[in-house]
């Protein structure tokens, strides 16, 4: 099996939000043959549409996977239910979010996942950590690296 090297953006809104990054981090590494590489820096971030509510605590992860990205994605959703998120207004408060964002180089547009995440470029805390832990590694759509586009 090869193994894959990922990229997971996660946030936080509610509760006790280091904990719950933690926690994600946490049950992200006890996944079937997956290992936590890197995680960067915990940020605190104002929220993106809709604004009136608490701040985010945002990270990035970087791990390595025998998961397909379909199964990873399921994986990771089960987590977020698992730790009490609901679904229930886009942009709104949660107890935690996670995003694949590159998997490999590759380029995934199914119905229920797109990678690179479509956001990434609009997201600077998401280059800020990027940067932190991936400095060299290259957007696949951009052809340009995390260092680059994070000054751009």
């Amino acid at each position: 099996m090869n193994s894959n090297i990922v990229f997971i953006a996660l946030g936080t809104n509610l509760g006790d939000r280091e904990e719950n990054i933690r926690k994600a981090i946490q049950k992200i590494g006890k996944l079937p043959k997956t290992a936590i590489i890197k995680s960067s820096s915990i940020i605190n971030t104002k929220p993106v549409g809709i604004t009136n509510q608490p701040d985010f605590l945002n990270c990035v992860v970087q791990i390595k996977t025998i998961l397909d990205p379909e199964k990873l994605l399921l994986e990771l959703l089960k987590i977020e239910r698992e730790m009490g998120r609901i679904r229930k207004q886009k942009w709104g408060p949660r107890i935690i979010d996670m995003d694949i964002l590159f998997f490999n180089n590759e380029i995934i547009n199914t119905q229920d996942l797109t990678v690179p995440h479509p956001e990434i470029l609009n997201r600077k805390f998401v280059l800020t950590s990027m940067k932190e832990i991936a400095p060299e590694f290259v957007h696949p759509i951009e052809k340009k690296t995390m260092e680059r586009l994070y000054k751009e």
